[in-house]
């Protein structure tokens, strides 16, 4: 793992309907909780979120705090927004988060928010411009960033490599991490028809620094990275073999809509600790008979 990342065991995207349960019942199944970092920022110098913030301080005290942005736009042709990493560095000197991730995609154009996370062609010329942006971001922010992979419905004809090919190019030009999203992987592997296990087999290990596991819906035709149901079958396989092949790594469940009662995402949370257990059981066992012969 690159320097400045560890491994801070299970976690899961704090939301609103759980507020309760981490100010009053600190859940020990939880080592640590992402927040998405936009409804946590100052974007008017009034602090409107004021009521999230104060809840994130408090939960901050007795856990490390992960930021996840949706809105750093980093595949826009659009110039990075200065003013949208100030409002994140300001909340990142007050929260100390252990980190900070953004997506793969590009979200607006000419300033305008589409508020959705959109694919980019893999090309050398935009694989130039988003590492040169990425590098701004690292430069203002003053820490390296991780990039998650995307969930995709579609492929650009002017895309010169595949996804994965272009990730481990662009995470080495910009020197940053990845944040790998299993659920995506999964998702992007069905609607275009590749190999879910060939894709994550390809990404280097070293720059491997949380993974997200969340669920989707199907559609028949494809399907949605809606985070909105359980970890599919196919996600958990996925995720039991990354544990033995990246390792332990930060592992966080997203839960966006449709969002049940804590005790069933805790439910969740316990089968990812679980899964993280079994197999480190497993490698320790494979070392210690290799050490014996």
């Amino acid at each position: 793992m690159i320097s400045g990342f560890k491994d801070l065991g299970v976690g899961v995207g704090l939301r609103p309907q759980h507020y309760y349960e981490f100010l009053n019942q600190k859940p020990k199944s939880v080592s640590w909780v992402e927040v998405i970092s936009e409804n946590y920022m100052d974007w008017t110098n009034n602090y409107k979120n004021e009521r999230p913030f104060k809840v994130l301080e408090n939960v901050r005290k007795n856990y490390p705090v992960v930021l996840h942005g949706v809105s750093l736009n980093i595949g826009s042709v659009d110039p990075v927004n200065i003013a949208y990493l100030n409002s994140l560095k300001e909340l990142i000197n007050k929260i100390n988060p252990a980190w900070v991730s953004d997506h793969l995609s590009w979200s607006g154009v000419f300033n305008e928010n589409f508020h959705d996370l959109l694919p980019l062609p893999y090309t050398e010329e935009v694989l130039e411009h988003v590492a040169n942006k990425i590098l701004q971001v690292q430069d203002i922010l003053g820490r390296r960033i991780l990039m998650e992979n995307p969930s995709t419905y579609l492929q650009f004809i002017q895309s010169e490599i595949s996804e994965v090919e272009f990730l481990n190019l662009l995470v080495k030009k910009a020197d940053c991490g990845i944040l790998l999203d299993i659920n995506n992987v999964y998702v992007s592997s069905k609607n275009h028809n590749f190999n879910a296990l060939d894709y994550l087999k390809a990404i280097p290990k070293e720059r491997v620094c949380q993974i997200h596991l969340a669920g989707h819906t199907d559609k028949g035709t494809h399907l949605v990275d809606t985070h909105d149901a359980p970890i599919c079958d196919d996600v958990w396989d996925l995720y039991r073999w990354s544990v033995g092949h990246f390792g332990n790594r930060s592992v966080m469940l997203e839960r966006d809509d449709n969002i049940p009662e804590w005790d069933e995402v805790q439910n969740e949370v316990l089968k990812i600790a679980e899964i993280r257990k079994q197999e480190n059981e497993k490698s320790f066992i494979q070392d210690t008979s290799t050490t014996i012969r």
